[in-house]
């Protein structure tokens, strides 16, 4: 999912960040001690660029946690068009472990919870906020520069400057979005880590065919539960007078609007257009019996479908922090497409589940129809050591990345859903995932390697 790029990038992340004056500078003596000489705060405020904002408590025994800033260039390949100040967040255990580059694909949590693989590697962890998410955004308005190339490059300079500190092994990793942002990064800087694991990671290779998407909708889980679905979506949509009065009426004492996707009739279409997609992302086919038949109440419906669709993401407080994710979907990640068959005659919004349909007009929009099947080529033909998570039952992952190379592979959870871990695959795979991403983090097949 969940365009080529507008241009090349003139010059690499390195040199373009040089002119800029964000590029590492020459290390200094003093710089060149391994953080576990010195105190990780002192070694951090070193680092040119970076900006120390705080130190918070709540980290596990033998850890650090900090949130940082770091000085990123809007545009890698055109250094003149300012900076902008990228959020990071760094757990720091020990210099000599491996290290856990986490992409986010959104804002970065603010909170010390250390990703599987840092806690299978007992490494270091350093998340990214993904430009324009968060408080990583340029001054400048506009979303030219929010490209999955741009966003492998600050990435990329992420790497670069803190392998000062941690000359060790480094893993890459991230969920859903994260995940693909993961494997993009790889794409364009294949050295820059040791092995990649991306979690439910999408891959929608070609926007204008969503047909797989469909397929799965139409097949996942039980009989019995794809039935009670479509039979509470009818339901919605038949009483959506009702519903929409009731959205109305919640967001009027919130203070809340529908400017972004239109209007409340439009943004309750939508959370019910969702509803199969955004159920087995979360759910499994034993959760069906908690929906609501034909007979339930309207309350029932409505608050079914505000924990299932999360109703208030379309309304404008939420609507316009992702603004950023639809624009990548519409440009250059795609999207997928559900069925309606069965909702024939209720509908009234075509486009209600378009990317356009939340991002304002005055916002253009160009979809890119190489992007997403350049990184899909790469990985079937040049990855190594990257590894994919999935679940069975997740419907993001219809369309899945698949590897071609011995050391690139894809493991799948059983009946797994959108939150499925290494933890949830079968022994025989668990300890294959395992294996490799501790001979990755021991520098096995590392970095610098030549064979991608």
């Amino acid at each position: 999912m969940r365009a080529p790029t507008r241009r090349r990038l003139l010059t690499s992340a390195a040199s373009a960040a040089s002119a800029a004056g964000l590029a590492a500078a020459p290390v200094r003596a003093a710089e060149r001690k391994p953080v576990g000489t010195v105190d990780p705060m002192d070694a951090l405020r070193a680092l040119p660029g970076l900006r120390v904002i705080e130190e918070r408590p709540g980290a596990e025994p033998g850890y650090r946690f900090f949130v940082l800033g770091l000085r990123q260039p809007v545009d890698h390949g055109a250094p003149g068009a300012g900076t902008f100040e990228q959020r990071l967040t760094l757990l720091h255990t020990a210099a000599h472990r491996p290290t856990v580059l986490f992409s986010t694909g959104y804002e970065v949590p603010l909170v010390p919870r250390r990703t599987e693989p840092a806690v299978l590697l007992g490494g270091n962890q350093i998340g990214v906020e993904h430009r324009f998410f968060g408080t990583s955004r340029p001054a400048a308005p506009g979303f030219e520069t929010l490209t999955i190339r741009q966003a492998a490059a600050d990435h990329h300079r992420v790497v670069r400057l803190f392998r000062r500190l941690y000359p060790g092994a480094w893993i890459s990793t991230g969920g859903s979005k994260g995940g693909t942002a993961s494997v993009y990064h790889r794409r364009f800087h294949p050295h820059d880590v040791d092995g990649t694991v991306a979690y439910s990671a999408p891959n929608n290779v070609d926007d204008r065919e969503d047909s797989a998407y469909v397929r799965f909708l139409e097949h996942v889980g039980t009989v019995a539960a794809r039935d009670a679905l479509r039979t509470v979506q009818r339901e919605m949509l038949l009483r959506r007078g009702h519903l929409v009065a009731r959205y109305e009426a919640w967001a009027a004492a919130t203070g809340d609007t529908f400017r972004v996707i239109g209007s409340a009739d439009k943004a309750l279409e939508t959370a019910v257009l969702r509803v199969p997609f955004m159920f087995w992302q979360r759910h499994t086919a034993e959760d069906a019996a908690a929906v609501p038949g034909p007979d339930a109440s309207t309350d029932a419906l409505y608050a079914w479908l505000e924990r299932t669709a999360a109703l208030p993401a379309y309304a404008d407080s939420t609507a316009r922090d992702f603004i950023p994710y639809w624009y990548q979907l519409g440009t250059q990640l795609g999207y997928l497409d559900v069925p309606t068959a069965h909702l024939d005659g209720l509908l009234r919004y075509p486009d209600a589940v378009e990317p356009r349909s939340f991002v304002p007009r005055d916002i253009p929009m160009r979809f890119d129809t190489e992007a997403m099947p350049d990184i899909d080529s790469w990985v079937r033909r040049r990855a190594s050591r990257l590894l994919f998570v999935n679940g069975t039952q997740d419907p993001s992952v219809a369309e899945p990345f698949r590897t071609g190379r011995g050391d690139a592979r894809v493991l799948w959870v059983p009946g797994g859903n959108h939150h499925v871990t290494i933890a949830d695959l079968s022994p025989g795979d668990r300890a294959e995932a395992v294996t490799a991403l501790r001979r990755w983090g021991a520098g096995g097949r590392g970095r610098g390697s030549r064979d991608e």
